[in-house]
């Protein structure tokens, strides 16, 4: 069988017995069970991620390389966040972790440059880990509990993905950047069109792609939903190693010739413009010279996170802002992805012009991106190279977010208007001369290494009094009469199930406290109603819980008694978060019964333990006396998850002992 690269990995990680169905069925096969050599976790995640594998009993995990990364919230503005931070730093010493401290830099631009292989799988509680897809790993997000799974040695189903052939010819132009890239497939594909599959890069326009400028296409490939994006390894991904000096972490990995795909498509790079993201989605796509953004007054800049502040984004932003300053109307912060490239840049005066220009620059860290600092004023608009422009994304609920390249974030900011680089400097296509470094600033001394066995198991683990305990769900019952506590729109994300921001996010240790915030943004009576019924349902739209892998988005609506959603599509990895948390996923079978259903309606069924058998069941709305029929699309195991209240208590009492 010639396989592509996807292909290649998953064979590679199957056992003896699925490698043989997948060689008999030519790869496709409905499901598959893969084994995980790395996991990451970040501090928004983490908590609940080592809370479950504490659970398990074990006294190491079974992983090559498990890494927990502070990166998130370092702005510690009380003693929770501090507390979280400690309770994860003896955590990992206790069990065989690597810990990257805070300020060392966002987890996926350091996992890339320090623990990324070519070949091996990758599991994070993180949608942005298939960041690492840049240099050929299999890497790919889910909740914390999943992850904690994998730190316990156990294999990890997926739905077999579609893989898409996606050739890259052409050069990109100067002022233009695999952002825009990113951005023309979101155009094609939508929010929600990736999901299932796994993006594919090849094609001759790959030697122009340096691995910071891939690692922004295979970033961004999970705000259309897939499950990863992934590059074949060339010179260019040795040239990376090696000026990370881990040259013998590097493998040629490749897909073979006449290797098939279930689609493909071209992308001639020299064809694409510059692009903007408008408010409030990732898809909302349009041309940053648009007539209709002459009067658009931008109030603040932000250039950083883990999609574009690699060491080449800053330098080229620099390049257009040198001698320049900022408009007096603007805002301009500036986050180095990297501790790392932060020495390099201050080292070569890189930072100092910056600060010259009139940019505040930041912590090394998340930060602005994910709504922690950096908050625009309220009704402003915020121009940003991160990746998600969701309502409230900000840390301001009511501004509106643009998503751009650096090269547009950093002309925006000097004429406070969307503006592209060539509209602010004479020879734009000198930004394409800007190179990674040959040689990186290597400097592992904020990663802390795992303790050996003996010294590990004499680790004390430190709870601060808002690290309270995962909460868990009981089987759903087989008969249920029960009540609609929410009715949503479509594209609700997990930013808008959970909120975030500084505030919040010190509350991710603490499930009873930040389930009080559930909705709020959009929906502030929704806690009160779910109090108030005990047990309820929730009615969703289109693509409901896109966005991040939060699972905090499906354990807060259960710890409010939410049995069941039932929406008109779902995003995979919330999907999978609800599974993991006991709480049922249905689609309904005819979507028009979406419209018949509101508020306070009481639905019942009486065969929850046939329909799971089934993917099939049949609801009553008592309110309005009609029936109607929803789809529980699950694999067996999947089932088997939701009838023992979760995935915790499945894996303590399925791998007892493990």
């Amino acid at each position: 069988m010639k396989m592509n690269l996807t292909q290649k990995i998953i064979y590679n990680h199957l056992d003896d017995e699925q490698k043989k169905i997948f060689l008999e069925k030519n790869g496709k096969v409905e499901e598959i069970d893969i084994k995980i050599d790395q996991t990451l976790t970040h501090d928004i995640t983490a908590v609940m991620a080592y809370n479950a594998f504490e659970a398990l009993e074990l006294d190491r995990v079974k992983t090559e390389k498990s890494i927990s990364y502070i990166d998130h919230n370092v702005l510690c503005t009380d003693h929770r966040t501090s507390d979280d931070h400690l309770f994860l730093k003896t955590i990992a010493q206790k069990y065989g972790i690597y810990y990257s401290t805070p300020g060392n830099g966002i987890c996926h631009s350091v996992h890339i440059a320090r623990f990324a292989i070519p070949g091996k799988t990758l599991l994070g509680a993180d949608s942005h880990t298939a960041s690492s897809g840049a240099i050929g790993m299999f890497a790919f997000g889910g909740g914390g509990v999943e992850v904690a799974r994998a730190m316990a040695g156990l294999r990890i189903k997926l739905n077999m993905p579609k893989i898409i052939k996606v050739n890259l010819i052409g050069k990109l132009n100067g002022g233009v950047n695999t952002k825009d890239i990113a951005l023309e497939l979101l155009k094609k594909y939508s929010v929600k069109g990736g999901v299932g599959k796994v993006f594919e890069y090849t094609g001759e326009g790959l030697k122009y792609l340096e691995i910071p400028q891939r690692m922004t296409i295979t970033n961004m490939g999970a705000e259309m939903g897939a499950t990863t994006s992934i590059f074949p390894t060339d010179e260019i991904t040795k040239d990376f190693f090696k000026a990370q000096n881990r040259l013998e972490d590097f493998t040629e990995f490749v897909a073979d010739e006449s290797a098939t795909y279930d689609d493909e498509i071209t992308i001639d790079m020299s064809k694409i413009i510059p692009l903007v993201a408008c408010p409030s989605q990732p898809d909302n796509i349009a041309d940053v010279n648009d007539e209709k953004f002459k009067d658009l007054k931008v109030s603040s800049v932000f250039i950083g996170s883990c999609t574009n502040a690699s060491y080449g984004d800053i330098k080229k932003a620099a390049e257009i802002l040198k001698g320049k300053k900022v408009s007096e109307d603007v805002e301009l912060t500036i986050g180095v992805s990297t501790r790392a490239i932060f020495l390099q840049l201050l080292e070569e005066g890189t930072i100092a012009e910056l600060v010259k220009s009139g940019a505040r620059i930041t912590e090394i860290a998340c930060g602005a991106c994910d709504g922690i600092g950096g908050a625009p004023v309220s009704k402003g608009i915020t121009v940003r190279t991160s990746n998600r422009n969701f309502k409230g994304r900000s840390g301001t609920v009511d501004a509106q977010i643009y998503l751009v390249s650096p090269e547009v974030a950093a002309a925006t900011a000097i004429t406070g208007k969307l503006t592209v680089a060539n509209d602010v400097m004479s020879d734009v296509e000198k930004l394409n001369n800007i190179l990674e470094p040959t040689e990186y600033v290597v400097d592992d001394s904020e990663i802390i290494k795992p303790l050996d066995l003996e010294k590990a198991k004499k680790i004390q683990i430190i709870r601060g009094d808002n690290i309270k305990p995962l909460p868990l769900n009981t089987k759903i019952p087989n008969e249920l009469t029960i009540k609609v506590s929410l009715k949503t729109k479509d594209n609700i994300s997990t930013d808008d199930i959970t909120p975030n921001d500084a505030n919040f996010s010190a509350m991710r240790s603490n499930i009873p406290e930040i389930s009080k915030y559930a909705f709020s943004r959009i929906y502030p009576d929704f806690v009160t109603r779910a109090k108030e019924y005990g047990k309820s349902v929730i009615i969703g739209g289109e693509n409901y819980g896109q966005g991040s892998s939060r699972e905090h988005a499906a354990i807060a609506p259960m710890y409010l008694g939410i049995k069941a959603v039932i929406v008109k599509s779902i995003a995979r990895i919330h999907k999978k978060n609800l599974i993991n948390h006991g709480v049922v996923p249905m689609t309904f079978k005819h979507s028009d019964d979406y419209d018949k259903i509101e508020i306070s309606d009481e639905l019942s069924w009486n065969n929850m333990d046939e329909a799971l058998e089934k993917g099939i069941i049949t609801i009553k709305n008592n309110t309005k006396n009609f029936t109607f029929e929803a789809l529980i699309e699950l694999s067996k195991e999947e089932k088997e998850i939701i009838m023992a209240g979760g995935l915790l208590p499945f894996i303590k009492k399925t791998f007892k002992g493990v």
